[in-house]
């Protein structure tokens, strides 16, 4: 059953996600217009044959988001595997989420 601290929790996650993709909408208006600016006052440039061995920059966000994915993902399990570690000592205090742990030994 979720608590209170539960629902802040998400709540703020909530404005704080909603936050984020609002200034990331605004962030691609404004380069969309500028994009369109320069666009119009750049000429074209020739093809380098080096350019053909770099991965393009569609293929660089892929990658470093599929990098970032397995990273979090292990941070993921790194942190539940200390948390089970420390298991045996948190039970016996509030920092277990035992609140009447802590009030037993009051």
């Amino acid at each position: 059953m979720p608590t209170t601290t539960d629902k802040a929790i998400q709540t703020t996650q909530e404005h704080v996600l909603n936050a984020m993709r609002q200034s990331q909408e605004a962030i691609v208006k404004a380069v969309t217009v500028w994009s369109e600016a320069v666009a119009k006052a750049v000429p074209e440039l020739p093809a380098t044959p080096l350019a053909k061995e770099l991965p393009t920059p569609e293929e660089l966000i892929e990658s470093s988001f599929q990098f970032t994915e397995r990273l979090i993902a292990a941070q993921h399990e790194f942190a539940k595997n200390v948390l089970a570690a420390a298991a045996p000592v948190m039970k016996k205090t509030s920092a277990g989420n035992g609140s009447e742990s802590a009030s037993k030994a009051s």
